[in-house]
């Protein structure tokens, strides 16, 4: 009897701490719009990007690396950026919340003006909603940023939907 309750106890154990951490890796597409400042036309184009999320649970903590591709009448937004991710994974329903900061390299061009390559931030949010085992619908993710040019500092402010494939 003694034996049997030491392997019940050493089975939930081991089912408890295996369930701790789940990764997952994802590949995302999505189509993005922004403005740079309230005066500025909206910029369009891809964004693509790479994350991993380490679950613990209903949270999960990892990175983001992605490529943004935005513009429009000569103007372009261009920028390479990675860094910290947080999601939430509710078990009851398939929608999944995220908050991440990012910096990295933004290349700006307009019409009749040099070509700028600074320091570009953004903190943005979004939700995730599953549509099949492998494939999530990105419903919506906004994003507020910064980037330093020749002649000021722009503050875009990013829309964006598309869809993310996580690896299996």
């Amino acid at each position: 009897m003694r034996c049997l309750k030491l392997v019940v106890l050493m089975a939930g154990l081991w089912t408890g701490f295996s369930g701790v951490a789940k990764a997952q890796t994802a590949v995302y597409g999505e189509f993005s719009g922004s403005k740079l400042d309230k005066n500025s036309a909206w910029l369009f184009g891809p964004t693509i990007g790479l994350y991993h999320d380490n679950g613990y649970g209903l949270i999960g903590a990892g990175f983001d690396v992605r490529g943004s591709f935005l513009s429009r009448s000569g103007t372009s937004l261009d920028s390479v950026l990675v860094g910290g991710r947080v999601s939430l994974h509710p078990k009851v329903l398939p929608l999944k919340p995220y908050a991440e900061a990012l910096g990295g390299l933004g290349h700006y061009t307009a019409p009749n003006s040099s070509a700028s390559n600074n320091f570009q931030y953004q903190f943005l949010a979004g939700i995730d909603s599953t549509l099949l085992p492998y494939l999530d619908w990105r419903v919506v993710e906004f994003s507020y940023g910064g980037l330093s040019v020749l002649n000021g500092t722009y503050n875009p402010k990013t829309i964006s939907t598309g869809i993310v494939f996580r690896l299996p």
